[in-house]
């Protein structure tokens, strides 16, 4: 067991609201977090029958065992228990008393906001980031093998396959998540939704042209598309549009949280395919992208990503604003830097420079996959292992 880097947003939650909601995908650790944050706090798992038909038989009587408070777990699947203790920390409205966790996100923040809004905080906890990764001894260390592997802790914690791993994964989230959250016929047809999905990580989403591909219709496209996001498997970023004289495109582009799931969804066996496949950029890509989002999140904060992408084909890969400041960041996967690489970073700067509100305070960096790092003149060049000693610091000092 490794000490999450959200462990102190938790304790701080706890120690400022009656009731904490952990939420997040199937098998990020939210049980062993809450577990391992508060082991003297009563533990009870609404996936077991028994304790789920006593809570929605009688709830009043299931809340009378545990009025001290209590760690409940998978709380989604009895929605109802969010009206009952809604009395209860009202009239008892200590910090810290209960935890909350679920997988499934719009059923379960629904329920919580109609009852428990102002009195309960919401922790997002999802995949492990590198920093995490490499709190295990079996860390690995090459970057396609980070990439490969991802960040589902239960891969680390039992050293089992991860092949074999996410493989049972997407099965269980296909036959149980999918299911519950949203009634889908054919089954067949998600699962080549899904794996198409996965091929178009960090491109432009066409709903359109996806569901063509699958063989149904835009809006069934866009409400499974909405099924990815609630089980915290995929998330889109918008476009950033500023008022520059261009026509800039509108479509979000696809990121999934998790590029070792990614991997297993494109049949990629091993990490040494990685070294020649046609989606590795993209695939880096999406990894830094999921690596700021974790770091946001862990910290309890919305994480303000935006991509830049003009009909004349400018394009920066991401745009994070910090307290007034832009951040551009590039993302290239070669080992060898190119001074072409800095041009989309350099133009972008010379665009957003005359606007008020940003002038001359972007700051420029180049990721790449590499190992050794450079400070340019006009931009930081941070090696792939680097986000948390330079651009996360950088980060989090300008809050």
């Amino acid at each position: 067991m490794i000490q999450r880097d959200s462990e102190a947003l938790l304790r701080r939650y706890a120690g400022q609201f009656p009731v904490v909601t952990v939420t997040g995908p199937r098998q990020s650790g939210k049980t062993t977090l809450c577990r391992s944050t508060f082991p003297e706090m009563s533990y009870v798992s609404l996936e077991d029958p028994d304790n789920r038909e006593f809570a929605d038989s009688d709830p009043r009587g299931f809340f009378k065992h545990y009025a001290q408070g209590a760690i409940l777990d998978e709380v989604q699947r009895t929605p109802q228990l969010a009206s009952y203790l809604q009395r209860m920390v009202d009239d008892d409205p200590r910090p810290g008393r209960f935890i909350l966790t679920g997988s499934q996100h719009l059923g379960l923040v629904q329920s919580v906001s109609q009852s428990l809004a102002g009195r309960s905080a919401l922790l997002e906890l999802l995949p492990l980031t590198l920093a995490e990764v490499r709190r295990f001894d079996n860390a690995p260390q090459e970057l396609n093998e980070v990439m490969w592997t991802g960040g589902y802790p239960a891969i680390f914690e039992r050293r089992v396959g991860v092949r074999e791993w996410l493989s049972a994964y997407i099965s269980l989230y296909l036959e149980r998540d999918v299911r519950q959250i949203k009634q889908i016929s054919d089954m067949r047809l998600f699962q080549i939704f899904l794996r198409l999905c996965a091929g178009r990580v960090g491109q432009l989403l066409n709903l359109s042209g996806l569901g063509a591909d699958v063989g149904v219709s835009h809006n069934t496209a866009n409400s499974w598309l909405s099924v990815l996001e609630a089980s915290y498997l995929a998330f889109q970023v918008s476009p950033w549009f500023a008022n520059i004289g261009k026509r800039l495109t509108k479509a979000p582009k696809l990121y999934f949280y998790d590029t070792g799931l990614v991997c297993r969804l494109l049949g990629i066996e091993t990490a040494d395919q990685l070294a020649t496949h046609p989606l590795r950029g993209a695939l880096l890509e999406n990894w830094v992208v999921s690596e700021v989002a974790k770091h946001f999140r862990n910290r309890g904060l919305q994480p303000n990503i935006w991509f830049y992408r003009d009909r004349n084909g400018l394009e920066v890969d991401m745009l994070l604003q910090i307290a007034g400041r832009f951040h551009a960041l590039e993302v290239k996967s070669a080992q060898t830097i190119s001074s072409s690489w800095f041009d989309p970073l350099l133009k972008f700067q010379s665009l957003v420079a005359p606007l008020p509100e940003l002038g001359n305070s972007t700051t420029l960096w180049l990721l790449f996959g590499g190992d050794q790092g450079q400070q340019r003149s006009h931009a930081a060049v941070v090696p792939w292992h680097g986000l948390e000693q330079s651009l996360f610091q950088a980060l989090d000092v300008a809050r």
